[in-house]
């Protein structure tokens, strides 16, 4: 390099010696073939004075550029502490609580498959001119090496969501002895073409009830057991939620199959008691008191006193996105992801209140959907439960519920009634438990 920059005399190297500039000029007239170095043997060295002007705008340089290393430094350490303080559960020691976040004996194990049913179709959506079917990218968790009947559970995930959201609650349940199907709904999924559009909402029952059919007439199932088709549960969240409360119970859209149902944080309000007696099946509901997105106080509060069999079983604390495999990805760093969805939401409008859409689309008062106009959201600002808590007492009521209906005996039923009842609320102070009052 040094004889390529000879062709540009005089050439004027500096660096730094002790805080010292010096200037090298190279003598470009040797120039030996073996030895590139005698170029600066052969050259003279000075010494380059600074202004005191100079000398004070490079330590000012020199002091910012540690400042920021320094900055950079505590910012990494800092990052990595609270993502290993956030990444685990923090539950009591020596609780029956703590002993059921462990996993069951089964290893789980998924695989990916791909169903359309060619009986309905599927929406036009802004640009998307629609289909003449419904294709269901689906994902199914299974117990490696259970064998016998085993219950099949679906989860439906919420809008704007996708089939991963429930992993954490599907991986737990399949290793429990569970298959636990999940699709991506056609037109309310986060890559869904034209756009997310919660409006597809009334199709989704039909797509619950087309994956139970699929699942069952599986021919080359990676499962070593078979269904039972006594113990099918539903389970979803947000309008995941609301599509399983309407699988279970909508007199037009129910799959009689469904024999445990759960909406984790899904919109409820517009549910008359009228609604829930179409049909007598176990609900259970689960909210968090600081869900800004689907609002506990008007959603999930008022379920005891309109259903007959289940409850509500309560988060203090709890978030609406904290319910999400999402949920514990990077962005649990940044705090209360339900705050920050409320203000891009109040940037986009002044008043955050809106219409409710659910009754247009729902049905009539005399199927039991109640005619409300408003939606609250963004209603609360206090403290969000940590994310890794949600999810584990999240899994382990979700599976407390099913087993009280779908474990093998009455004993084992009943103990984990009792748990999920009493036991779960006595041991942690985050969590109630209402039973139906009607």
């Amino acid at each position: 390099m040094l004889f390529m920059e000879c062709a540009l005399r005089p050439y004027l190297l500096t660096w730094m010696t002790n805080g010292c500039p010096v200037s090298l000029d190279i003598d470009c007239g040797v120039l030996p073939s073996r030895d590139p170095f005698a170029v600066i043997r052969n050259s003279s060295y000075h010494t380059v004075e600074l202004t005191d002007a100079k000398k004070r705008s490079m330590g000012i340089l020199k002091r910012t550029l540690q400042g920021f290393l320094v900055i950079i430094v505590l910012l990494v350490i800092t990052v990595t502490v609270q993502w290993f303080r956030t990444e685990k559960a923090n539950l009591p020691a020596e609780t029956e609580t703590a002993k059921r976040l462990t996993p069951g004996p089964y290893e789980p194990a998924l695989v990916n498959y791909r169903f359309v049913d060619t009986s309905r179709p599927t929406m036009q959506n802004g640009e998307y001119a629609g289909a003449d079917d419904r294709t269901l990218d689906t994902i199914l968790w299974y117990p490696v090496g259970a064998t016998g009947e085993l219950p099949l559970t679906v989860y439906s995930h919420g809008f704007i969501g996708n089939k991963d959201g429930g992993n954490f609650m599907a991986r737990y349940l399949a290793s429990h002895g569970y298959v636990v199907v999940s699709a991506n709904f056609p037109i309310s999924n986060t890559t869904a073409p034209g756009g997310p559009n919660f409006e597809d909402v009334v199709n989704q029952p039909g797509d619950v009830s087309f994956l139970i059919d699929q699942i069952l007439a599986l021919e080359d199932k990676p499962f070593e057991g078979t269904i039972d088709e006594s113990r099918i549960g539903l389970f979803g969240l947000s309008l995941g939620g609301l599509t399983t409360t309407l699988a279970a119970f909508h007199p037009d859209w129910v799959d009689t199959r469904t024999k445990a149902a759960i909406s984790i944080a899904g919109p409820a309000n517009i549910f008359s008691e009228k609604f829930f007696d179409h049909y007598d099946v176990p609900f259970l509901m689960i909210g968090g008191t600081e869900d800004s997105i689907v609002d506990y106080n008007a959603n999930a509060s008022p379920i005891p006193e309109r259903i007959t069999n289940g409850g509500l079983l309560t988060l203090i604390g709890g978030t609406h996105l904290g319910f999400d495999e999402f949920a514990m990805t990077g962005f649990r760093l940044l705090g209360n992801m339900d705050q920050l969805v409320c203000s891009v939401i109040e940037l986009q409008a002044d008043d955050t209140q809106g219409g409710n859409p659910f009754p247009e689309l729902l049905g009539t008062e005399a199927q039991g959907i109640l005619q409300l106009d408003e939606l609250p959201m963004c209603q609360v600002d206090g403290e969000a439960m940590r994310y890794a808590d949600q999810h584990a007492l999240t899994k382990i009521a979700v599976h407390a519920f099913f087993e009280s209906h779908f474990a093998d005996s009455s004993e084992s039923r009943m103990a984990h009634q009792k748990y999920l009842t009493e036991t779960l609320p006595a041991e942690i102070s985050a969590v109630t438990y209402q039973a139906a009052l009607r």
